[in-house]
Order: C-alpha cells, then structure tokens, then sequence
C-alpha cells in the first residue's frame, strides 16, 4: 500500500510503500509514549525502506532512546527515531539491524488507514496507571512484546501486501 505522510507543521512529508499498512500495534513502552506522545501508546506500520522518499530532510531530527537495564546500567538504542525539528512531530523508526524496513508512525500517515480486526496492546508493564486499554474479545494484551511480528499478523489476518 502506498503511504504519504507529514508533519504538523507541514516542513516534512513522505512517502513509503508498506507491506504491513494495518495499525493494530499499540506500545506503551516509555520511548513511545514520551517520544510520540498520544493516549499513551504508538502505532508502528511496517514498510520498505527502499521506497522512503522525503521532502524536507533538512527539518529534520534523529533521537537513539537511551534505554536502562535493572542493574542501573544505560544502553543507546540502534533505532533510529526521525522527528521533525519544527513541531516535533514523530514521523518513523528505521534501525540499522534490519536495513530493508523503516516504521512510519501510523499518527503520521495522511494516507487513509484501514481498520484492524483486532488489536494488540504491547508493553503494558510500562503503561502510566491513568491510561485506559480496551478489553474485549478483539483486543490483546500483553506485559511484554508479542511473538507474532507485524508481517506474521498481516499474513493470519490474510493482509499482507505482497
């Protein structure tokens, strides 16, 4: 699916073709939540690296989370998280371990969306205690990251894009 995306302020815009277009994912691991801001959580779609094309890369920024271990120790993560420098806006994730694929925010996309059948709440353990995640019987959660990768939900739910 073709994606076209863009800040607030309008200084960035892009676009990707994505193999994973759904927004189904929602993290509320910290990085995602301080970093993207929202209800508490951030929407990740998956998509080719290669066909990143961006307008007005002089705008912007790059933040690597500092993440910390239990042991008081820090590690610089290898994501890459692209923002404008403008408004601030998060536009998408792109890690240097996997070369082939970036990770626009879905909050960024101009491009309309489809529905997700279900959805997936990750990384509850880090959720602030005010933030409310539906339950019912479409809606997952879980304390940690999922073992099903957004390709492989694509594929069971028969919409993977190539």
């Amino acid at each position: 699916m073709h994606l076209e995306g863009s800040c607030h302020c309008g200084k960035v815009r892009f676009r990707c073709e994505a193999y994973a277009p759904v927004p189904f994912q929602y993290c509320y691991c910290s990085i995602c939540r301080k970093t993207a801001g929202g209800s508490g959580s951030a929407i990740n779609l998956g998509a080719r690296a290669d066909t990143l094309e961006v307008e007005g890369r002089g705008h912007l920024g790059v933040y690597q989370a500092r993440i910390r271990d239990d042991g008081g120790g820090c590690r610089v993560s290898s994501g890459h998280r692209h923002f404008c420098t403008g408004c601030g806006s998060a536009l998408w994730l792109f890690d240097p371990e996997w070369p082939g694929l970036v990770h626009p925010h879905a909050s960024a996309i101009d491009t309309p969306l489809p529905p997700a059948p279900e959805r997936v709440h990750m990384l509850l353990d880090s959720k602030p205690d005010w933030v409310v995640v539906p339950d019912g019987p479409d809606e997952t959660r879980l304390d940690g990251f999922p073992d099903e990768s957004l390709e492989d939900w694509h594929r069971r739910h028969g919409l993977l894009d190539g």
